[in-house]
């Protein structure tokens, strides 16, 4: 019997093809037993069961995106499995988050395609944050860049449901320099509060360039210095262990809680 949900703890969610690339990925990291926000999966299988897939995939090669978006906002249901996870998890704020299935290549990034939600509460916002996340893979913008890059038969959209850190920092790290390719630099960004602002560009973040141990070398500090000289050294020390884990550059989204580094996505870094 197919899983409606997987628990990061799951081998099963480590799968891409099944969970996406999100969820995988923070599959991998807590089974490596590194600091991630406890979760679950909501597998792409179940968009696809719980719909006329037939209709939506006539509409995507279409790209009727209007169409698409309205049938699944109008007739997707989500499981109630979902919600009996949303409770284990606490019932109080999570994080809903979109997990394409299509991978992330050097050619192309699927990253800030679909929707993430945060400060979702109740079984009411969990459900429309969920529905949202589907819908969104069929965007106007989604359509168009899947019909560029990748493939407009692929339906396979899967939801992260996260506990969410109410972070007092956050931020991304490279660790390699994404803009000169250095390797014996990495770069930090960082803001107080949530991070999603340095994901989406909202706000210029605190900048850091450090090497490999997390030793500053130079910055830009518009907030006036986020991070401590301990915070760069721990962030910088966990991007090292994901690249080596991972075997490639990596893109990070961290979070510091109470003075705890928290991960929240490792992904390669991509064009």
């Amino acid at each position: 019997m197919e899983k409606t949900i997987m628990w990061f703890q799951d081998p099963e969610c480590r799968d891409v093809a099944t969970t996406g690339g999100k969820a995988a990925s923070l599959a991998t990291m807590t089974q490596l037993g590194l600091p991630v926000p406890g979760g679950f999966s909501i597998p792409a299988d179940v968009l696809e069961n719980c719909l006329d897939v037939d209709a939506l995939r006539t509409f995507a090669q279409a790209k009727d995106h209007e169409a698409a978006t309205r049938l699944v906002e109008e007739t997707a249901i989500v499981p109630q499995e979902v919600f009996d996870g949303y409770a284990k998890l606490g019932g109080g704020k999570v994080a809903v988050r979109s997990s394409a299935c299509a991978e992330d290549s050097e050619a192309a990034s699927y990253a800030g395609q679909q929707e993430t939600f945060l400060n979702v509460k109740g079984d009411d916002a969990v459900r429309k944050a969920v529905i949202d996340c589907w819908a969104s893979f069929f965007s106007e913008r989604a359509i168009f860049y899947r019909g560029e890059k990748g493939s407009l038969d692929d339906l396979r959209m899967a939801v992260v449901v996260q506990k969410m850190v109410d972070a007092d920092k956050a931020g991304v790290a490279f660790s390699n320099h994404p803009v000169t390719g250095r390797k014996d630099r990495m770069m930090i960004e960082a803001v107080h509060g949530l991070g999603e602002a340095v994901v989406s560009g909202e706000v210029t973040p605190d900048q850091y360039v450090v090497d490999r141990k997390g030793r500053e070398k130079k910055s830009k500090t518009p907030h006036g210095g986020v991070l401590s000289p301990d915070e760069l050294a721990r962030i910088s020390e966990v991007a090292v262990h994901l690249e080596t884990t991972n075997g490639a550059p990596q893109d990070i989204e961290w979070a510091i809680f109470q003075g705890d580094v928290y991960l929240l996505q490792s992904r390669p870094i991509t064009a």
